[in-house]
């Protein structure tokens, strides 16, 4: 990446910047570093702070259907308090933690179609912009990674991943959303399931797995959702039979849902909550997934094969080896770059409007 020039509050001549993220992706809760390299317009100016923004694009679910919004949900400042000459060249290096809700963006190196990015927001002389804006590439923790690797065996198939806003009430989630990895049903829980959704919500700790499974409605009745929640550590990993263990979530899961009818709490009390606007502490509107009779939601399948949305755009083969084995298709592949394209693309022209 070169050099961007910025033309907003700063003007024609001020001073650019490009962050260079060091090469490879990062885990939730890990290290984030890099170096934020600064050049000096045609006159000395002060810079008063560099920072960081983490934002990620979000899907929101609102009466007049959905949308898609750039929520920033990190932020670190990197540097500040100096002169930057004219024409000098200057290098910023940092090292950060993201959060550890992070949601996994790849899988085995293959794209999931989520997508997050590092912008950069330079305050110089009392003017700020918002420079530069990075792909942040976050692979999935050894416990995710597991749990994934073992839904693959066991026969699910990556279907899509997605974020989106809203918190997931009973856990402790941190951030304003989260992610969403759809799985098509293994073959000896078809005629159970219309689809099997994943959500991690890591800690220090360990990490907590949600399994909510989408259950087909019979000729008079209609689907309803099941869904379970499991605890995890993350030391002995090694240790763990994964395909025992999560094939024991997943009938657990089924099991519990049936012993009830269809009808009873949403999993173990805590209906998803759903927010109307993007960020900025904005109260969150409660839409759970189920309604008083335990019926799905947004989430359930409405008989002509219509869902909250397929994501991103994304679709990566399962397989006996797991669940990212490969991109079906150059045409999807290509969807793929193409939307991660615009989003950056789209976010550098409206920060230039700052």
């Amino acid at each position: 990446m070169v050099f961007k020039r910025l033309l907003g509050s700063l003007g024609v001549g001020g001073p650019t910047v490009d962050t260079v993220l060091d090469p490879g992706a990062v885990t939730p809760g890990g290290q984030l570093s890099g170096q934020v390299q600064l050049k000096g317009g045609d006159s000395d100016f002060t810079v008063e702070h560099i920072t960081l923004e983490l934002v990620a694009r979000v899907e929101a679910e609102h009466d007049g259907g959905e949308s898609e919004g750039v929520v920033v949900f990190e932020r670190f400042t990197v540097g500040g308090g100096f002169r930057l000459a004219a024409g000098e060249l200057h290098s910023v290096p940092f090292s950060v933690t993201v959060p550890w809700e992070t949601p996994v963006t790849e899988l085995h190196g293959q794209a999931l179609g989520v997508v997050l990015g590092v912008r950069t927001e330079l305050a110089i002389s009392g003017a700020k912009d918002k420079g530069d804006l990075d792909q942040l590439a976050v692979r999935p923790l050894p416990v995710q990674e597991a749990a994934l690797e073992a839904l693959g065996r066991l026969g699910f198939g990556f279907k899509s991943a997605d974020l989106e806003l809203g918190r997931i009430s009973g856990t402790g989630q941190q951030l304003p959303f989260y992610q969403e990895i759809e799985l098509t049903p293994a073959p000896q829980y078809a005629h159970h399931v219309n689809e099997i959704e994943v959500t991690f919500l890591a800690t220090p700790a360990g990490v907590e797995i949600i399994l909510e499974a989408d259950k087909r409605g019979g000729l008079f009745s209609d689907g309803h959702d099941a869904v379970s929640r499991f605890t995890v550590g993350h030391q002995g990993v090694e240790q763990v039979d994964w395909n025992t263990e999560v094939d024991g979530w997943i009938r657990q899961m089924i099991e519990h849902r049936a012993s009830y009818g269809g009808h009873g709490s949403y999993g173990h009390g805590a209906p998803h909550q759903h927010g109307g606007h993007y960020g900025h502490g904005a109260p969150y509107a409660t839409h759970p997934h189920k309604d008083e009779h335990g019926h799905g939601g947004h989430h359930h399948d409405d008989g002509h094969g219509h869902r909250s949305g397929p994501g991103i755009g994304t679709a990566v083969a399962a397989g006996a080896a797991g669940l990212a084995v490969g991109v079906v298709g150059g045409m999807v592949a290509a969807e793929v770059i193409d939307e991660v394209g615009d989003f950056f693309e789209g976010d550098d022209e409206e920060s230039g409007e700052d």
